[in-house]
């Protein structure tokens, strides 16, 4: 395989070449927490940049339950319009555009003043930190069914709504992550215990998003390949859901790692040396592959066309790539011109690990901004000015969810 030869999907469609734009937390919603200018101007640069898959940041499957504020939300038909112009914008130039949904469980800052759901009430253990986030509250079976029927209600808007297909989100300590692992599902009932329960909450959400959208319709999934937490989910567990998947035509399964108590998926390993390193999920990847039945995506590192090509030689079938592409949208057009960049951001080596990654994540979003602007990036901007900016804007951006919050509760 070639990075840049089309990849045929379990679905009948394909993707144009092997480079995807995985999904970074935007949190650039509207006042109707619906897909803003700033998003449309974004994603164009994205589509400009030639990637053959483009993937959304969370679009959350219930506004009572967002992972950051200024999160764009899908749970009706009233703001349909805009999310079609959406996907005009992120496949006008050939690319497949997927919405990845979401829902966050515990992982919901508190200052949104919402209750938080979870398979237990496990709170988060983020140690000084952890006031950010409400104890949450274990899930009765009428939510976890209502959670479902979410999932599959913002599936089937957004193939309405012209996009060519969904990532169920059930990695990085969300929700459907939250139900997989055993240190944050202590339920006895059918959706905790043996690995089987755990992963039925997911299972049921696949099937009931496939079972909504045409066949056509792609339909995929990300998933941990470890969580990196001692007694928690772990690559075998994540091999024996991959097999659980496999009937449920699932077109693409996408291995990240980590949550927010444990965030391997921002890559403390890499050293810039050693190719290995800079992919840090592909050896998970490789091993899970084994058992796939359908197309594996691994995101995590990548940022040189080298370590991409060894990747996809490696049997792997996608590259997915965030912070080098908040960096450089054009990364895979230069690549497949010639030019071997290798966009990176300036290292943060603070002995806080949350709040170095927090850094790191306002980090990106800096990036993001600039894009959604029509201005250049800037890769070597200091961490602390990142996070500052990041944490004024979210201020902001929890007053506007609240706004919008408001008048729903109400009825």
């Amino acid at each position: 395989m070639k990075i840049f030869e089309a990849l045929p999907l379990p679905n009948g469609s394909s993707i144009p070449n092997r480079l995807a734009k995985a999904a970074m937390e935007e949190n650039m919603a509207d006042r109707d927490q619906a897909p803003s200018e700033a998003l449309m101007l974004l994603y164009q640069a994205w589509a400009d940049g030639g990637a053959g898959l483009l993937i959304t940041g969370n679009v959350m499957v219930d506004g009572r339950a967002m992972t950051g504020p200024g999160g764009v939300v899908l749970e009706d038909a009233t703001q349909l319009d805009k999310f079609k112009r959406w996907a005009r914008v992120g496949r006008s130039k050939g690319a497949q555009f997927w919405l990845q949904i979401n829902h966050p469980g515990r992982q919901m800052p508190a200052d949104l003043g919402q209750p938080t759901w979870a398979p237990s009430a496990v709170a988060l253990d983020l140690g000084s930190m952890s006031k950010h986030f409400k104890p949450p509250q274990a899930m009765t079976e009428a939510m976890i069914a209502e959670v479902i029927r979410r999932f599959a209600r913002a599936a089937q808007l957004g193939e309405a709504a012209g996009f060519t297909g969904v990532e169920i989100h059930a990695a990085h300590g969300y929700l459907l992550s939250q139900f997989l692992s055993p240190l944050s599902n202590h339920r006895s009932d059918a959706w905790g215990g043996p690995l089987a329960n755990r992963a039925r909450l997911l299972l049921e959400i696949v099937k009931a998003v496939r079972a909504a959208v045409s066949p056509g319709f792609a339909v995929a999934v990300k998933l941990n390949s470890a969580d990196f937490q001692r007694g928690g989910f772990s690559v075998e567990d994540a091999r024996e859901v991959v097999t659980m998947l496999n009937p449920l035509g699932v077109d693409l399964v996408e291995l990240s790692g980590g949550s927010y108590e444990a965030p391997a998926m921002q890559g403390t390993a890499r050293d810039g040396r050693t190719l290995a390193r800079e992919a840090y999920f592909v050896d998970f990847a490789r091993d899970i592959r084994a058992v796939a039945r359908m197309p594996i995506m691994v995101t995590g590192g990548v940022r040189r066309l080298p370590v991409a090509e060894q990747v996809v030689a490696s049997g792997v079938d996608m590259v997915g790539m965030a912070t080098a592409l908040a960096i450089d949208p054009n990364l895979p057009r230069d690549w497949q011109h010639g030019r071997d960049s290798a966009p990176a951001l300036r290292p943060i080596a603070w002995k806080n690990k949350p709040l170095a990654s927090l850094a790191n994540m306002a980090a990106v979003k800096f990036q993001l901004r600039k894009l959604s602007q029509g201005k250049a990036t800037d890769p070597q901007v200091w961490p602390l000015r990142a996070l500052v900016e990041q944490q004024l804007g979210n201020a902001w951006r929890v007053r506007q969810y609240q706004r919008w919050i408001a008048p729903r509760l109400s009825t």
